[in-house]
C-alpha cells in the first residue's frame, strides 16, 4: 500500500502546476492533502478509481483537507467532536479494516506567537484523540504539523529557536505524542539524515540552497513499525511550497 500527503498550499493553484501528473503518476493508494484553500463546488477533480473526502474551511480560501482514497472506508469523520476545532477543516479521519488514517494540517503558532496557545491546546486535544482511536486500532497520523521537531529536521535551527514551527513547547507537544506509542517513520528509516526538508520559504533561491524544514510528517502507531517498508521525500516536486512525503506498507501478513 502507498500512501502520499502532501500540502498543496492552494489545491486550485496547484493543479495549475501539475498537481494531477503528479498524482497520476504516483498511482497512490491513498493520496492526502492539506492547506486546499478552496469551498464545495469550487474545483471538481475527476480522479477516476478514487473516492473523494473533503473537510472545507468555513473561511474562504483558507485550510482544508481532502482525502483520496482507492479504497472505500469503512467510517469518514470530520474533525474530532469538538467544535472549537473545526471551523478551519483541519482534520480527517477514515477508518480501514486495518487502520485509522488521520489527515491534518495543524494550526500556525504566527510569527508573533499569538496563536501559540491556541497550537498547544490543539496539540493536548489531538494527541488525547489520536491515543484513543490507537486503543482501537493502529493509526497513521500525516499531514503538515507546521513543527520541526529536532534540530536536524531545519537548516538554520540556531536562528530559528524560539520561532514559530521551532518553539520547546511545539517540540515538547511532538515529543509528547512519540512517547505515547507512536513513531516518526522517516526518522525509523533515516535517524540521522540531514538536509531532509518538506517545506522551503518562497524567498529568492531558498529551496535551491535547500534552506528548509521538515513539518511533514508520517507518524505511525509503533505496531506498525514492521509492516512499514519505504518513506520518502519527493523533494524535486514543485507545485507548492511543500513538498510530497510517501510511505509504503506491507499489509498482507
Amino acid at each position: 500500500m502507498k500512501l502520499i500527503s502532501w500540502n498543496v498550499n492552494g489545491l486550485r493553484a496547484c493543479v495549475k502546476k501539475g498537481f494531477l501528473d503528479y498524482f497520476h503518476d504516483q498511482n497512490a493508494d491513498i493520496f492526502c492533502v492539506q492547506e486546499t484553500k478552496l469551498q464545495n463546488g469550487q474545483i471538481d477533480l475527476k480522479l477516476t478509481g478514487y473516492h473523494q473526502y473533503w473537510n472545507y474551511a468555513v473561511k474562504k480560501g483558507y485550510s482544508g483537507t481532502a482525502v483520496f482514497t482507492k479504497e472505500k472506508p469503512l467510517t469518514v469523520r470530520y474533525g474530532v467532536g469538538d467544535l472549537e476545532m473545526e471551523d478551519e477543516g483541519r482534520i480527517l479521519t477514515l477508518e480501514f479494516p486495518q487502520f485509522y488514517l488521520v489527515n491534518v494540517y495543524a494550526p500556525n503558532a504566527q510569527r508573533d506567537l499569538a496563536r501559540l496557545p491556541f497550537r498547544l491546546d490543539w496539540e493536548t486535544r489531538m494527541r488525547a484523540y489520536l491515543v484513543k482511536l490507537d486503543a482501537v486500532k493502529p493509526v497513521i497520523l500525516c499531514g503538515d504539523l507546521n513543527v520541526a521537531h529536532k534540530e536536524i529536521d531545519i537548516r538554520n535551527f540556531k536562528t530559528n529557536y524560539g520561532n514559530s514551527g521551532f518553539t520547546v513547547e511545539e517540540r515538547v507537544e511532538l515529543t509528547a505524542l512519540l512517547d505515547e506509542g507512536f513513531i516518526d517513520t522517516y526518522r525509523v528509516f533515516y535517524p540521522e539524515r540531514e538536509g531532509a526538508y518538506t517545506w522551503w520559504s518562497y524567498m529568492t533561491k531558498v529551496r535551491e540552497r535547500n534552506i528548509g524544514w521538515r513539518i511533514d510528517y508520517f507518524i505511525a502507531s509503533e505496531r506498525l513499525r514492521r509492516k512499514i517498508t519505504g518513506v520518502d521525500i519527493h523533494c524535486a516536486v514543485m507545485g507548492s511550497d511543500h513538498c510530497p512525503i510517501v510511505l509504503e506498507m506491507d499489509l498482507s501478513e
